[in-house]
């Protein structure tokens, strides 16, 4: 090989992992952004409104597995052709939804990924009416979308969207979107509670794990 091209190579291969070095970093301190609100601000913030409340889906059976070969696969509800909520994270979902309703957070509008346990969470959680929105997609099914720098563009927009005054958006979707999409990423039914910033920005400014919604119950109602 000529020695100046191998020089260039080696030139091009430190500034590719210098480059890979400078993105892990960043990652690294997205995810580690701390969370402004929580306890009793965190609620009297989603009582006043203009939040988007974004949940992963509740617990799910994991020996169940996705087995998506065609299009519109995902709305299968056979726990032999796709993973199901556990009773366990139904009873999570059901539980959530009454938190939130017994402490007055006010919901505009909900929407789901059209995934059937997302769809179920978002039923169970009793909140509003649900719609199906492929903005937030599963990132496995990208391939019918547009591809998964589509959805997650798509799920960012929408996470930088005002809701309705007074009120918030509930988004119930999957762990794999918010991991690319946001600073976050979730456990099966917590939720990421997001400030959208009117410039195509939003900000984290809270989490809210499955079994912390009985601690602000206790922390906000009488």
């Amino acid at each position: 090989m000529d020695l100046s091209n191998a020089r260039e190579q080696a030139s091009l291969m430190r500034l590719v992992a210098l480059l890979l070095a400078c993105l892990l970093t960043t990652a690294g301190s997205l995810a580690a952004q701390p969370t402004s609100l929580g306890g009793k601000a965190l609620v009297e913030a989603l009582r006043a409104g203009g939040y988007n409340i974004y949940f992963r889906h509740v617990a799910t059976n994991w020996s169940q597995s996705d087995d998506v070969r065609d299009r519109d696969d995902w709305l299968d509800c056979d726990p032999a052709r796709m993973r199901q909520l556990s009773d366990a994270g139904r009873a999570d979902a059901v539980a959530i939804g009454d938190a939130m309703r017994r402490l007055e957070i006010p919901v505009f509008e909900v929407l789901a990924s059209p995934y059937c346990r997302t769809q179920e969470t978002a039923r169970l959680m009793a909140v509003g009416p649900v719609e199906a929105s492929i903005d937030v997609m599963n990132l496995r099914a990208a391939q019918y979308f547009g591809g998964r720098a589509a959805i997650v563009a798509s799920a960012r927009q929408l996470l930088a969207s005002t809701p309705q005054p007074g009120s918030n958006r509930v988004i119930v979707a999957h762990g794999n979107v918010a991991r690319e999409a946001t600073p976050a990423y979730p456990s099966e039914g917590e939720g990421l509670v997001f400030r959208p910033g009117g410039d195509g920005n939003f900000t984290l400014v809270g989490r809210i794990e499955t079994k912390q919604w009985a601690r602000l119950l206790e922390l906000a109602v009488p």
